[in-house]
């Protein structure tokens, strides 16, 4: 393709390339394939329901979520850390290459025989290292596009990134089905499965080491200074925040919905197993539906904002995600209800995410687009710690999973009613205007 000849298309798509091969991760292993994997090791050492961790006895159900959990927390300590690394380092493709390797050799290595320890270890350093190499890449949308087309350009990568999960979940589905003809055992088809995800995120995401290259204005800084400047940095970021109130009550808001968001998605398939007693396949089966349809609902959204406006599309989507919650509690009782709640779920799910990341690229000041990535990050794509500790939290005191992903809704309460209240749209031309006088 001639378009391709072009070194600013070949950024562009390795920039989409990087979505296809990081959401495998993300669907593969998150939301799909761990957490029942993880209870079946864990259910093995299990003595009365519990597992010991570090002298402390957790159940069973809560060990998927509370390992999530611990990961963000993490998370919240080092990304912001990475985010100002990412800023001043000259080369912050190889900071991308370095955590991208780190992430998926630790979730191939789940291929390998593990205890619940070792395999819930495992998960924490693959997903820190998921969300270090998420912050260097959002950084990169306010480089490969301009304010007016960033809109477009981030729908069309979660797009990308929800297409090549669900190709990836196709083969997920053949392998798991067919374990009886490749002479494996189901568990033996998961670990694979999950390995799978380590392997296609480590070789898309090739492309984006050798073509997004960007200097930065920081470029002098020596090499032995690196880590005093990075922690200056990180402190003249949180000074300046004051200066940018619309774009932290926006994270503040942005927080508390995709908490929501994540762990809904995070936790559907353990939900599904535990509550339901649906099978691995079928729940493969109904992942895939939402990857595709959720690359329409990140397009279709694209136009909806486009009509309405960022702020109403949002608001418009959390409305749908409280009534989603409500019918799993109140009316979801066997596999044709889940289904439907799927498709309800993968249509406001990529327009939440796309609309949110562009409407906030809008508003963060230039050449420290990593660091304040860095904490839009925190709560991004399955790394939330406050959903799944409190379904997990839930769940350990009344046993009930339905009680569990109800406790959700706090979440989009609050972090819609934050929104209602964050005026947000046109605040870039409004600083301009005030510049200028």
């Amino acid at each position: 393709m001639k378009w391709l000849k072009n070194f600013e298309s070949k950024q562009l798509l390795s920039w989409y390339l990087y979505d296809w091969a990081n959401s495998a991760y993300s669907t593969t292993v998150i939301t799909l394939f761990l957490g029942p994997y993880l209870s079946i090791l864990a259910k093995q050492s299990a003595i009365n329901g519990l597992v010991n961790i570090a002298g402390i006895d957790i159940p069973v159900g809560s060990l998927f979520p509370y390992s999530i959990s611990l990961s963000v927390i993490l998370q919240a300590l080092l990304l912001p850390i990475i985010g100002s690394l990412s800023d001043i380092y000259k080369h912050k493709n190889y900071l991308l290459a370095f955590f991208t390797i780190l992430g998926s050799v630790t979730t191939i290595l789940f291929l390998f025989d593990v205890n619940y320890v070792i395999a819930a270890l495992l998960l924490v350093i693959s997903n820190v290292s998921f969300g270090a190499a998420i912050v260097i890449y959002n950084s990169y949308l306010n480089q490969i596009s301009t304010e007016e087309n960033r809109q477009k350009v981030s729908s069309n990568g979660w797009a990308f990134g929800y297409i090549g999960g669900g190709l990836l979940l196709i083969i997920n589905l053949l392998i798991f089905q067919n374990s009886e003809f490749l002479h494996i055992s189901t568990n033996t088809s998961i670990k694979i499965n999950i390995t799978l995800a380590g392997i296609w995120w480590l070789l898309f995401a090739i492309p984006s080491f050798n073509f997004l290259k960007f200097k930065n204005n920081s470029n002098k800084i020596k090499t032995s200074k690196i880590f005093s400047q990075t922690f200056a940095q990180l402190r003249n970021t949180i000074k300046d925040a004051k200066n940018h109130k619309i774009a932290v009550w926006f994270l503040v808001a942005y927080l508390f919905y995709n908490d929501g968001v994540q762990a809904v998605i995070s936790l559907s398939s353990l939900f599904g197993q535990e509550e339901l007693g649906l099978e691995m396949s079928f729940l493969t089966m109904i992942i895939l539906v939402v990857q595709f349809f959720a690359a329409f609902g990140a397009i279709a959204f694209d136009k909806i904002a486009n009509r309405i406006g960022e702020k109403k599309s949002l608001l418009f989507s959390i409305f749908i995600w409280l009534l989603i919650l409500l019918y799993a509690f109140f009316i979801l009782k066997n596999a044709y209800d889940f289904f439907t709640l799927a498709i309800f779920i993968a249509l406001v799910l990529g327009g939440i995410q796309s609309i949110s990341r562009s409407a906030y690229s809008k508003l963060i000041p230039k050449d420290k687009e990593a660091e304040y990535f860095s904490l839009y990050e925190i709560s991004e794509k399955g790394t939330s710690w406050m959903g799944p500790f409190l379904f997990g939290l839930t769940y350990q005191i009344t046993h009930s999973y339905r009680y569990a992903i109800l406790s959700l809704i706090i979440f989009f309460i609050i972090g819609g009613t934050i929104l209602i209240f964050t005026k947000f749209e046109n605040h870039k031309k409004s600083q301009i205007v005030q510049n200028e006088q």
